[in-house]
């Protein structure tokens, strides 16, 4: 008892951020021992601690990259599991943890309000549980009318019904959450040639990595155009950036995969195969991790241009990683106004408030030091060329999960550093920091300020 009073007294100390990630370190563990039990593994499988943990961990971070084949180790039952977890994941431990509050009646006290708010990278408590809601709710319905469509497509492609649902809904949540993760053993490659497939597993990973924000006001004014109020809500400020900034990625992605293999891989391919081989990588370089084609068959320049993009990432508040969608607008933001000789960064009739500007910039040069010295750390421990060891760590850092087929080679110091990366990537790069920095301190004093030289 004394030991569990120590406990909760320290926990009482603790910030809303430090309570976010223990929860999010005991959903690994609890994952971790859910896909250990033999009860949902194939006969015959054993599964290591170490791949376990993996297993659990890029389910959880909703990453893609595994180190096992999803439909030789796990049973129906093991693969059920695994798409519990993956939607644990993509919709969030606070969003979960409110709704299962709200069903047993528990009022949402200050700091679980706290903790949601951090969660969501929101600025105020207001409104915070019906935003969970909202969101649990949203995530529901598109996973639920994915899941329908691809279930009743896949009655073409497998004998009874029971296997085609279960690809379905496998498949609609492994899209919605950006998870990455499959049960057909080769991603989306047999369906390389099905464009149907192909663009509703698009427009779920696009639902799930454009952030909950954006869909909730897009919700917000098609129910003010319905009920005929035309000006009811305006899109924000987030929203515009968010939205114009991910649609600029995709198409930029799409021209240049499409430009840098039109010579290579897609010298021998009709305008239809490359249009639809060069949209889905860039779609799902945004977070998505689903292939419909081994990636390592395009060139260096194309390998390194999607890392890129995956390091980019999804949005904020979405189930993506990476640096996120609006800190790398705001960098470019900051860019084009400094070169333009402007002191303020301006977008859309609105200025971006200095604080967003240096978190942003914080942001990215956290996240470059992390993959930058990861890559130089595998190049030591592990022996695989550089491209295949910068490719892994962009799609862990980014939760994104495509691979050039070298994580089930990595040892088991590697394995743990890719873990550590999505494990951050899933939580953001700002509450890794919080995490390791401690409690704000105000300066008692200040020294004469100085101008130094740069650049």
């Amino acid at each position: 008892m004394a030991i569990l009073d120590k406990i909760k007294e320290l926990m009482k100390n603790w910030s809303a951020i430090h309570h976010i990630v223990v929860y999010y370190l005991l959903a690994v563990i609890v994952s971790t021992i859910v896909v250990s039990l033999p009860v949902f593994h194939n006969p015959g499988v054993e599964l290591s601690f170490i791949d376990a943990m993996f297993t659990a961990v890029t389910s959880i971070s909703v990453t893609g990259l595994t180190v096992i084949s999803i439909s030789e180790v796990f049973n129906p039952a093991g693969q059920i599991a695994i798409a519990v977890i993956l939607h644990l994941g993509g919709i969030g431990i606070m969003t979960m943890g409110t709704f299962i509050w709200v069903v047993l009646g528990k009022k949402i006290g200050i700091r679980s309000r706290k903790m949601i708010m951090v969660d969501q990278n929101s600025k105020t408590l207001a409104g915070l549980v019906k935003l969970m809601l909202e969101i649990f709710k949203l995530m529901l319905i598109i996973e639920f009318i994915g899941a329908v469509i691809l279930s009743i497509h896949f009655l073409n492609y497998y004998d009874t019904m029971p296997e085609a649902l279960l690809q379905g809904v496998f498949g609609a949540i492994s899209a919605t959450t950006n998870g990455g993760l499959d049960i057909t053993g080769a991603s989306l490659v047999p369906f390389a040639n099905d464009y149907f497939v192909q663009f509703i597993n698009m427009i779920l990973i696009i639902l799930g990595a454009i952030g909950f924000p954006v869909l909730i006001e897009v919700q917000e004014v098609l129910r003010g155009r319905v009920y005929g109020v035309n000006d009811r809500h305006k899109f924000s400020l987030f929203t515009k950036i968010t939205s114009v900034t991910f649609f600029w990625l995709v198409v930029g992605g799409t021209v240049l995969i499409f430009l840098l293999e039109k010579n290579a891989f897609f010298a021998n391919k009709t305008w239809h195969e490359t249009l639809f081989y060069s949209l889905f990588q860039s779609v799902t370089s945004r977070s998505g991790g689903l292939s419909t084609m081994d990636v390592s068959e395009f060139s260096l320049p194309t390998l390194f241009l999607i890392s890129a993009l995956m390091f980019i990432g999804a949005s904020p508040s979405s189930v993506g990683g990476g640096i996120r969608t609006t800190t790398f607008a705001i960098m470019l933001l900051t860019i084009w106004n400094y070169a333009k000789g402007n002191s303020s960064v301006k977008v859309f009739g609105r200025e971006i408030h200095q604080e967003d500007i240096l978190r942003s910039f914080i942001v990215i040069t956290t996240a470059l030091m992390l993959c930058v010295s990861s890559v130089i750390i595998l190049m030591k421990t592990e022996s695989f060329p550089l491209m295949e060891v910068v490719f892994e760590v962009a799609s862990a850092f980014g939760t994104t999960g495509l691979s050039l087929g070298i994580t089930p080679e990595l040892s088991t110091f590697g394995k743990c550093l890719i873990m550590a990366l999505m494990f951050i990537g899933r939580i953001g790069v700002f509450t890794f920091l919080f995490i390791i920095r401690g409690d704000d301190t105000k300066d008692r004093f200040h020294y004469p300020t100085e101008r130094v030289i740069i650049g």
